[in-house]
């Protein structure tokens, strides 16, 4: 239904343009830096843009067009419609405001396009949106300015879906520029005239390249259509809900004309569905790269807490329990084995503070023994691992880690603390190697809650994607 979006043959840019300025000549120019389809520029004032033939019209283009791109002024876009229609169009991404989100013209405008889209058979994307990226090809058809994606733009297998147009590149730019996760899709859906957050959501279930699926949302055209579809499928569908109080709907309602209900009703169908809750652009981002991961984990027992800090492992038990996250009771088999790495006078309990160990082995063989214990503990479900920055630990350790979780099935998350430099050295080694690292706590331990809450109920199998 939406492939004449995601795989159009041909495309027309109404409104392309050769200033640097205009949204219209990065729509343009993203689209040449990727797309192997045809491309026709319309804009009147032109006969060439970056190379290709610019036509006055829609009706002037050679042949028939797939997909159209619309960034001119919101008055032509019922009569834009009707030509494009002609021309065999079958989908047109509005990027263009001025409707619902305007007043009562806008309205107007928005639902004669519509109209004359219903009629015709076109599917409208939009309006007041920033369109979508396919990492997988390359596929910007963005007004996002060329020079802020072309050198972190990495594939994956995270699909996003944002009504709000700007907080879409935000959230995208913020994840991707980190190098440790990648997006199938970004899909910024605006007004939703027509197609919808229900829409893309099952189209990305369908996508073999996503297997994840995080949204921002500020209104549900269709509540029952979305939980049913999240409830039905096995991969992880994460939401932050924006307009959940009464003046957040208000800004929702200027912003892209949303109509937000009642969010306890919305939140409760949610957890009934098994859908994430986050609550903020930086724990959505968090949740999705945690399970771009692809760890699996069978909740039942508890979590243990390795750290270097009693401190830090207190903190974290508090945490925990703010969660409703048990901590795991570590069998004597467990702790007699962490205790041959310490000295005659000192024993662990749990939480494992493990500094004592450390200063006598070293990073490496203390972390290596007690994850070899911990993981062949029956009551351990989940680990937190806490390490002080340090030059010490390499890529190979956290490639070790990642086989014992992938053979113990049991998720960890590292939260790592010391020297900026250093932090973000081993945070980028063990998110490379496929553990999720935060450099604050309560971040750890709020992934591994969305985590485990998943797997509670909905247990799934990875596809053997970028494995």
């Amino acid at each position: 239904m939406l492939d004449c979006f995601f795989n159009p043959q041909s495309l027309a840019v109404i409104g392309a343009s050769r200033n640097e300025n205009k949204g219209g000549y990065h729509i343009l120019k993203n689209i040449t830096a990727g797309y192997r389809g045809k491309i026709y520029p319309v804009n009147k004032s032109y006969s060439e843009i970056l190379g290709l033939p610019c036509y006055p019209d829609v009706a002037s283009i050679p042949g028939n067009i797939d997909l159209a791109i619309y960034f001119i002024p919101s008055k032509e876009l019922p009569d834009t419609v009707t030509e494009c229609a002609k021309k065999g169009v079958k989908g047109i991404i509005i990027e263009s405001g001025g409707f619902n989100e305007s007043g009562a013209e806008g309205e107007r405008l928005q639902k004669l396009a519509l109209e004359n889209a219903a009629k015709a058979g076109v599917r409208l994307w939009g309006p007041n949106c920033m369109g979508f990226i396919d990492a997988h090809r390359t596929h910007v058809f963005s007004f996002l300015n060329s020079a802020v994606w072309a050198d972190v733009l990495k594939a994956g297998n995270v699909g996003l879906i944002v009504q709000s147009g700007m907080l879409s590149a935000g959230f995208m730019l913020a994840a991707l520029q980190e190098g440790v996760m990648g997006i199938s899709k970004a899909c910024s859906i605006g007004n939703k005239c027509d197609i919808d957050e229900s829409d893309i959501l099952e189209y990305m279930i369908n996508d073999n390249e996503t297997e994840v699926i995080a949204c921002y949302l500020e209104s549900l055209v269709d509540g029952r259509r979305f939980t049913s579809l999240a409830k039905k499928t096995k991969k992880p569908v994460i939401v932050l809900m924006g307009g959940r109080s009464s003046e957040g709907a208000r800004a929702a309602q200027s912003h892209t004309a949303s109509l937000s209900g009642n969010y306890k009703v919305a939140s409760g169908a949610f957890r009934q569905a098994g859908i994430i809750e986050t609550f903020d652009p930086a724990e959505l981002t968090d949740m999705a790269r945690a399970f771009s991961k692809k760890m699996i984990c069978h909740p039942g027992g508890g979590t243990a807490i390795l750290t270097f800090s009693g401190g830090a492992g207190t903190i974290t038990t508090d945490l925990m329990d703010d969660c409703g996250l048990p901590l795991a009771k570590l069998s004597d088999k467990t702790l007699a084995s962490i205790a041959e790495l310490f000295p005659p006078w000192n024993k662990p309990d749990h939480p494992l503070d493990l500094w004592i160990a450390i200063e006598r082995h070293g990073y490496e063989k203390v972390f290596k023994r007690s994850f070899d214990a911990v993981m062949n503990d029956p009551a351990v479900d989940s680990i937190l691992f806490h390490s002080y920055a340090t030059p010490l630990i390499g890529l190979e350790f956290f490639e070790e880690l990642v086989a014992l979780v992938k053979k113990h099935e049991k998720p960890v998350i590292l939260w790592t603390a010391g020297r900026k430099d250093l932090s973000d050295h081993l945070r980028f080694l063990a998110e490379t190697a496929g553990i999720p690292a935060y450099r604050e706590l309560g971040r750890c331990v709020t992934v591994l809650k969305g985590i485990k809450s998943h797997f509670t109920k909905k247990p799934i199998k990875w596809s053997p994607l970028q494995q």
